[in-house]
Protein backbone atom coordinates (compact mmCIF):
# COMPACT_ATOMS: atom_id res chain seq x y z
CA UNK A 1 0.00 0.00 0.00
CA UNK A 2 1.40 3.18 -1.08
CA UNK A 3 0.99 5.95 1.46
CA UNK A 4 -0.82 9.13 0.20
CA UNK A 5 1.12 12.25 0.54
CA UNK A 6 -1.06 15.06 -0.38
CA UNK A 7 -2.01 17.28 2.74
CA UNK A 8 -5.51 18.57 3.64
CA UNK A 9 -5.21 22.39 2.73
CA UNK A 10 -5.23 24.87 5.86
CA UNK A 11 -8.59 26.61 5.31
CA UNK A 12 -10.48 23.20 4.38
CA UNK A 13 -9.28 21.38 7.36
CA UNK A 14 -10.06 25.16 9.78
CA UNK A 15 -14.06 24.39 7.79
CA UNK A 16 -14.40 21.44 8.30
CA UNK A 17 -12.99 21.54 11.70
CA UNK A 18 -15.21 24.82 12.71
CA UNK A 19 -18.52 22.97 10.71
CA UNK A 20 -17.44 19.50 13.67
CA UNK A 21 -17.36 21.84 17.07
CA UNK A 22 -20.38 23.74 15.60
CA UNK A 23 -22.64 20.53 15.29
CA UNK A 24 -22.11 19.06 18.43
CA UNK A 25 -22.08 22.20 20.69
CA UNK A 26 -25.92 20.32 22.01
CA UNK A 27 -24.87 17.06 22.18
CA UNK A 28 -23.59 14.96 25.07
CA UNK A 29 -20.01 14.52 24.05
CA UNK A 30 -20.16 10.39 25.27
CA UNK A 31 -22.93 9.80 22.78
CA UNK A 32 -21.27 12.18 20.31
CA UNK A 33 -17.93 9.82 20.46
CA UNK A 34 -19.90 6.67 20.26
CA UNK A 35 -21.24 8.13 17.01
CA UNK A 36 -18.35 9.18 15.94
CA UNK A 37 -16.51 5.17 16.98
CA UNK A 38 -19.09 4.14 14.53
CA UNK A 39 -18.91 6.00 11.47
CA UNK A 40 -15.32 5.76 11.55
CA UNK A 41 -15.92 1.59 12.03
CA UNK A 42 -18.38 2.14 8.98
CA UNK A 43 -15.50 3.84 6.89
CA UNK A 44 -13.02 1.99 8.16
CA UNK A 45 -11.15 5.00 9.09
CA UNK A 46 -8.36 3.75 11.61
CA UNK A 47 -7.24 7.50 12.34
CA UNK A 48 -10.54 8.93 13.05
CA UNK A 49 -11.61 5.50 14.61
CA UNK A 50 -8.29 5.66 16.88
CA UNK A 51 -8.88 9.25 17.82
CA UNK A 52 -12.54 8.66 18.75
CA UNK A 53 -12.10 5.62 20.77
CA UNK A 54 -9.47 7.33 22.79
CA UNK A 55 -11.80 10.92 23.18
CA UNK A 56 -14.87 8.34 24.62
CA UNK A 57 -12.49 7.22 27.05
CA UNK A 58 -11.83 10.73 28.15
CA UNK A 59 -15.03 11.46 28.67
CA UNK A 60 -15.97 8.36 30.60
CA UNK A 61 -16.66 5.83 28.11
CA UNK A 62 -16.46 2.06 29.68
CA UNK A 63 -13.97 -0.65 27.65
CA UNK A 64 -17.05 -2.65 27.76
CA UNK A 65 -19.05 -0.29 25.71
CA UNK A 66 -16.66 0.23 23.36
CA UNK A 67 -15.69 -3.23 22.34
CA UNK A 68 -19.60 -3.31 21.87
CA UNK A 69 -20.00 -0.32 19.72
CA UNK A 70 -19.69 -2.32 16.46
CA UNK A 71 -22.37 -5.03 17.50
CA UNK A 72 -24.38 -2.55 19.81
CA UNK A 73 -27.88 -4.13 18.11
CA UNK A 74 -27.21 -7.31 19.59
CA UNK A 75 -25.78 -5.93 23.26
CA UNK A 76 -29.18 -6.06 24.85
CA UNK A 77 -29.13 -3.02 27.43
CA UNK A 78 -25.66 -1.63 27.41
CA UNK A 79 -26.74 0.84 25.26
CA UNK A 80 -29.84 3.19 25.82
CA UNK A 81 -32.79 3.27 23.63
CA UNK A 82 -30.98 7.51 22.95
CA UNK A 83 -28.14 5.55 22.10
CA UNK A 84 -29.37 3.06 20.23
CA UNK A 85 -31.75 5.55 17.70
CA UNK A 86 -28.29 7.59 17.29
CA UNK A 87 -26.34 4.42 16.48
CA UNK A 88 -28.88 3.63 13.82
CA UNK A 89 -29.09 7.17 12.33
CA UNK A 90 -25.06 7.11 11.94
CA UNK A 91 -25.46 3.63 10.41
CA UNK A 92 -28.63 5.16 8.34
CA UNK A 93 -26.50 8.40 6.65
CA UNK A 94 -23.26 7.13 6.94
CA UNK A 95 -24.24 3.65 4.94
CA UNK A 96 -26.38 5.46 1.88
CA UNK A 97 -27.10 2.08 -0.48
CA UNK A 98 -30.45 2.90 -1.25
CA UNK A 99 -29.85 6.52 -1.78
CA UNK A 100 -32.16 7.94 1.45
CA UNK A 101 -32.37 7.81 5.22
CA UNK A 102 -35.71 5.53 5.95
CA UNK A 103 -38.80 8.05 7.15
CA UNK A 104 -38.90 4.96 9.90
CA UNK A 105 -35.08 5.73 11.14
CA UNK A 106 -36.05 9.38 11.27
CA UNK A 107 -38.97 9.12 12.93
CA UNK A 108 -37.56 6.75 15.30
CA UNK A 109 -34.66 8.70 16.18
CA UNK A 110 -36.65 11.94 16.40
CA UNK A 111 -38.62 10.28 19.62
CA UNK A 112 -35.31 10.42 21.90
CA UNK A 113 -34.05 14.05 20.40
CA UNK A 114 -35.49 17.32 20.26
CA UNK A 115 -35.85 19.07 17.33
CA UNK A 116 -32.64 20.92 17.62
CA UNK A 117 -30.52 18.04 18.81
CA UNK A 118 -31.62 15.96 16.11
CA UNK A 119 -30.08 18.56 13.84
CA UNK A 120 -26.85 18.75 15.72
CA UNK A 121 -26.75 15.17 15.53
CA UNK A 122 -27.19 15.34 11.87
CA UNK A 123 -24.30 17.31 11.35
CA UNK A 124 -22.36 15.63 13.30
CA UNK A 125 -22.69 12.47 11.64
CA UNK A 126 -22.42 14.60 8.74
CA UNK A 127 -19.15 15.89 10.01
CA UNK A 128 -17.58 12.85 10.80
CA UNK A 129 -18.15 11.51 7.83
CA UNK A 130 -16.13 13.86 5.92
CA UNK A 131 -13.64 13.84 8.63
CA UNK A 132 -13.71 9.71 7.71
CA UNK A 133 -13.56 10.05 3.87
CA UNK A 134 -10.75 12.45 4.01
CA UNK A 135 -8.38 10.81 6.00
CA UNK A 136 -9.34 7.12 4.45
CA UNK A 137 -8.70 9.46 1.14
CA UNK A 138 -5.21 10.39 2.09
CA UNK A 139 -4.78 6.61 4.52
CA UNK A 140 -3.74 8.86 7.10
CA UNK A 141 -2.53 6.47 9.83
CA UNK A 142 -3.70 6.67 13.42
CA UNK A 143 -1.51 8.81 15.47
CA UNK A 144 -0.14 10.36 12.62
CA UNK A 145 0.36 14.30 13.32
CA UNK A 146 1.69 16.42 9.91
CA UNK A 147 -1.65 15.78 7.80
CA UNK A 148 -2.92 19.15 6.82
CA UNK A 149 -0.88 21.87 5.95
Amino acid sequence: MTARSWQVPQEVYRALAGVSAAAKKTLDPTLTELVMVRASQLNHCAFCLDMHLDLAREHGETEGRLDLVAAWREAGDRFSERERAALALTEGITVLTDGFVPDELYELTAKHFDETELAHLIATITAINSWNRLMVARRTAPGETEWHS
